[in-house]
């Protein structure tokens, strides 16, 4: 029997908070019986929800603060303002040790500013990078960054490099991932300087798996690598554009379906495959980003998101901290740091 993993939870954190965030809980119970959980936020309305739940109460406890970060409070207020809020309190506990990991459905800014402050990055990072999944023909990739740095130089992009491939082989298992540069084309001559550097630089480190180059957009969706490094601007207009398209499709389906009586027949005899496929491109499963980089985990759930999106974000914490991704990072960055041949741009690497 594995050890127990002890969370800590931003209550408070999310449009349906604490109601989306206990009952995400108590999902998340029965998928990792070995998982304690800490809820940091109010607590008179946090108690009554654990008290329906008591399976989920056994396993609980709360720390009460009045104190909450909104999601109209800049990064800068929230790091000097909030230092007794859910968010700051959750982050603390996996400095102190606590918790192994954080994770809040709250205001991006503000919890990428905090867990900076608190936890502060690893040996051989600059800057953390957020990371999540994304469904392929393939099965799933990693792509990062997806909005922490919307401007990124060469030593950026082979740091989250470095970072994805350990995260590809800790949580989704891959021994040998394949890697690639998001690029406006896949030929050597296109893209921008930054991206030349940095294909420069990825092409003498010796990482697990195998450089594949330049990738373009269409290879996200193909699965042509299993990790897609971008800087945050170009990652989070990936992402959203992937979110929108998704949502698109779906709605093209439910209005094809419901056009004609032959339609809504034929939707019948096809149920069973749609289900199919839209579990397979339910955004909740997808739920739940990762800040890489820094020391400590904290996952970020989707504001929006319900019980059972911020059930996933959990899932992938514990993921994160069974697996030992913060080891790997480390180990990675030694290694690189190590195999170094001293040159400028492999200085640069680390």
């Amino acid at each position: 029997m594995s050890e127990r993993l002890t969370l800590a939870l931003d209550a408070m954190g999310g449009d349906h908070a604490p109601a989306m965030v206990v009952r995400g809980a108590d999902i998340a119970r029965t998928r990792h019986p070995q998982v304690d959980f800490i809820f940091f936020g109010r607590e008179s309305e946090i108690s009554p929800l654990l008290e329906r739940m008591k399976k989920l109460k056994a396993v609980s406890r709360i720390v009460h603060t009045d104190e909450a970060v909104s999601s109209d409070d800049k990064p800068s207020v929230a790091l000097r303002n909030r230092k007794s809020s859910s968010m700051r309190l959750a982050l603390d506990s996996v400095k102190e040790g606590a918790a192994k990991a954080a994770i809040s459905a709250g205001n991006t800014g503000a919890l990428m500013a905090m867990a900076k402050f608190v936890l502060k990055t690893l040996p051989g990072v600059d800057r953390p990078a957020i990371a999540s999944f994304f469904p392929t023909l393939r099965g799933e990739s990693v792509m990062l960054d997806l909005g922490a740095n919307v401007q990124c130089d060469a030593r950026n992009l082979v740091q989250f490099t470095v970072m994805g491939n350990a995260f590809a082989r800790s949580v989704l298992g891959i021994k040998e991932p394949t890697y690639g540069l998001l690029n406006v084309g896949s030929e050597e001559l296109k893209g921008h300087e930054t991206l030349h550097e940095a294909r420069q630089e990825l092409s003498g480190l010796e990482l697990p798996g195998r450089f594949h180059g330049f990738v373009e957009g269409d290879d996200i969706a193909k699965g042509t690598v299993d990790v897609v490094v971008t800087d945050g601007f170009t990652g989070n207009v990936a992402l959203k554009t992937a979110e929108g398209t998704a949502k698109l499709y779906t709605e093209f389906l439910r209005r094809t379906f419901r056009s004609s009586l032959l339609a809504s027949l034929g939707y019948l005899l096809a149920r069973p495959a749609m289900r199919k496929l839209l579990k397979r491109v339910d955004p909740r499963r997808y739920n739940g980003a990762v800040f890489l980089g820094l020391n400590g985990i904290t996952v970020k759930s989707h504001g929006g998101t319900d019980a059972l999106g911020f059930a996933h974000a959990i899932g992938v914490a514990v993921d994160l901290a069974r697996n030992g991704v913060l080891e790997t990072m480390g180990r990675d960055f030694k290694a690189v740091e190590n195999s170094s041949s001293g040159e400028p741009a492999q200085a640069a690497a680390i």
